[in-house]
């Protein structure tokens, strides 16, 4: 790897930096509380879908593994448990083994926020108010906020004014062919996915699921001229999020512009006993799947034990959403410099 001079960018870092004001003006008005957070941690919140970074403190003979972290989660979460109410985080996290490409950085910044007794469709509608408060942020900063095709020819002005609202189960079969039952029937959805033509051997329900979102769901997303909330994900896919009575999905919702995924929604979980037991499952898929083993955060149950209260949180990725509002194709657009 190599560091990497884009001096030509700094007109798409002016912009970067004007959703940033907007955002934080935004939530300030809110009544949101700013949290600056360490970067680095002695033990992580157990997730199987993704890689971690890993280090080592040393002073003389001593010697600690740390790890940086994926999300400032681990942190908020204790300080909410703790009665600090409505905050947010902006700034960096890291995932290893993600090599960068036009919508993805192994180091990038995440604005993370918690909003205290509402729940993730509540708190859908304060994210499209902020997203509308930044688009006029733009606007009067004399910038058009324009919104790229996927193949970044056309281009597509997007209004903020209202959600495009689609369930998974409506979204795989409007745009896949699968049934809700097939969908939540691991058996019959393998079968589906092999009819289609997919890959099945050696793979996971979850893998090949992911990879149908991926290719059939995700392009439909948000190409409509409105933000698309996608939500009421299978549980499999929801570690954190509290479960719907039906017992089969969450309360989950991911939003997209243009087929671009900017943000993930929950209800936080705040039962301490299933959350310790999604961890040791989430766990053991780490250790099955050869990743880095870490330390599992048990200060994180101990803060649920002492009571996370009803709430809803979000991470968005930044850099993409001010990807958006600059109208460029590429993350890396938006740095002066970068490591490639």
């Amino acid at each position: 790897m190599q560091i990497q001079t884009n001096i030509e960018n700094l007109e798409n870092y002016k912009i970067y930096l004007t959703v940033q004001k907007a955002v934080e003006e935004f939530l300030e008005k809110k009544g949101y509380l700013k949290i600056d957070l360490p970067v680095l941690s002695p033990a992580l919140i157990p997730e199987s879908y993704l890689e971690v970074f890993e280090t080592e403190f040393r002073y003389f003979d001593k010697k600690e593994k740390l790890y940086l972290t994926p999300s400032p989660e681990l942190f908020l979460k204790r300080l909410l448990a703790y009665g600090v109410g409505d905050c947010y985080y902006l700034g960096k996290s890291f995932r290893n083994s993600d090599p960068p490409a036009k919508l993805h950085s192994f180091e990038f910044n995440m604005l993370e926020i918690y909003k205290m007794g509402v729940d993730y469709l509540q708190l859908a509608d304060e994210v499209l108010e902020m997203m509308e408060y930044v688009n006029k942020k733009i606007q009067s900063a004399s910038w058009r906020t324009k919104v790229k095709s996927q193949n970044y020819n056309s281009k597509l002005k997007i209004n903020f004014s209202q959600w495009e609202k689609i369930s998974v189960s409506k979204a795989f079969e409007r745009y896949a062919g699968i049934s809700e039952k097939e969908l939540f029937d691991h058996q019959l959805f393998i079968k589906k996915a092999k009819e289609k033509g997919y890959r099945v051997d050696n793979f996971s329900y979850e893998d090949i699921w992911s990879q149908i979102y991926v290719q059939e769901i995700e392009p439909k997303l948000g190409i409509n001229g409105y933000p698309t909330l996608i939500y009421d994900y299978p549980k499999e896919f929801a570690a954190l999020a509290k479960l719907n009575p039906d017992g089969k999905t969450a309360q989950r919702f991911e939003f997209y512009i243009n087929g671009v995924e900017l943000g993930d929604c929950y209800t936080e979980l705040t039962d301490w006993q299933e959350q310790e037991q999604r961890f040791f499952n989430e766990d053991k898929i780490r250790r099955k799947n050869g990743k880095i083993i870490h330390p599992i955060d048990k200060g994180f149950i101990e803060a649920l034990k002492y009571g996370l209260k009803p709430c809803g949180g979000i991470a968005i990725g930044f850099d993409r959403l001010a990807l958006i509002f600059a109208g460029v194709s590429r993350i890396d657009e938006l740095k002066l410099i970068n490591i490639v």
